[in-house]
C-alpha cells in the first residue's frame, strides 16, 4: 500500500492541467500560425498610426529583436481604444503582425487611419440599433478586429492585398473609404 505525506489538491491539479493546457495551445498557434510564419525575421517591425476621430498619432516599433515591445503596445492599446468611452482593450498582436505584412505587401510607408478598433460591449450594442451591419458578437470587442485605410494606397489595392493573405476576415466598405481587417477565421465580403 503505498502512501503519501503530502495532501493532494485535486482542484490544484485540475489548475495546473488547464495552465498547461492553455500553455500548449498558445505554443500551438505560434508554431502554426501563418500569419506569424510568413514575416520574414527582422530585427524591427514599426507601425505609424493616426485615428480619424481623436487626431491622435502614434509611431511605434512594437516588435524588436525577436519580441513584442510592452511599453508600444501598451501606447497602440491607448490609442486603439473605444473613443466614445475611454475604455481600452489588449489588442491582438496577431492583428498589427496583420497590419504590417498588408503594409508591407502594398509596399507602402503611410500611416494607417483608424476608424475603429476597439469597442466596448456598450458602443457595440449602441451601433448595433442603428446599423444592421454590427455584429452581435463583433471582434471589435475582443481587440481583434480594426477598420482602417493606409494613406497613399488605393483601399482596393489594400482590400485585395488583405484577402491574399488568407488570413482573418476582411470587409471591403468603398462607400464609406475603409476596410475591415480582423484575426478570426479567414473570409471576405
Amino acid at each position: 500500500m503505498a502512501s503519501s505525506h503530502f495532501p493532494v489538491n485535486h482542484n490544484s491539479l485540475l489548475s495546473r492541467r488547464r495552465f498547461l493546457t492553455g500553455c500548449a495551445s498558445i505554443t500551438g498557434f505560434l508554431v502554426t500560425s501563418p500569419l506569424l510564419a510568413a514575416i520574414p525575421h527582422q530585427e524591427r517591425r514599426s507601425l505609424a498610426f493616426r485615428h480619424t476621430h481623436t487626431g491622435e498619432r502614434e509611431q511605434v516599433t512594437y516588435w524588436r529583436d525577436g519580441d513584442y515591445q510592452v511599453e508600444s503596445l501598451n501606447r497602440l492599446n491607448h490609442l486603439l481604444r473605444d473613443h466614445r468611452t475611454g475604455e481600452s482593450a489588449q489588442m491582438d498582436r496577431g492583428l498589427l503582425d496583420m497590419l504590417y505584412r498588408l503594409q508591407q505587401g502594398v509596399e507602402s510607408s503611410g500611416e494607417f487611419e483608424i476608424i475603429s478598433a476597439y469597442r466596448s460591449p456598450k458602443t457595440n450594442k449602441m451601433l448595433r440599433n442603428k446599423s444592421s451591419g454590427v455584429a452581435k458578437r463583433s471582434l471589435h470587442m475582443q481587440g481583434k478586429a480594426i477598420d482602417i485605410r493606409l494613406c497613399g494606397c488605393d483601399l482596393k489595392q489594400l482590400r485585395n492585398q488583405a484577402v491574399s493573405l488568407k488570413v482573418g476576415g476582411v470587409g471591403f466598405y468603398p462607400k464609406s473609404n475603409f476596410i475591415h481587417v480582423d484575426t478570426g477565421p479567414f473570409r471576405y465580403w
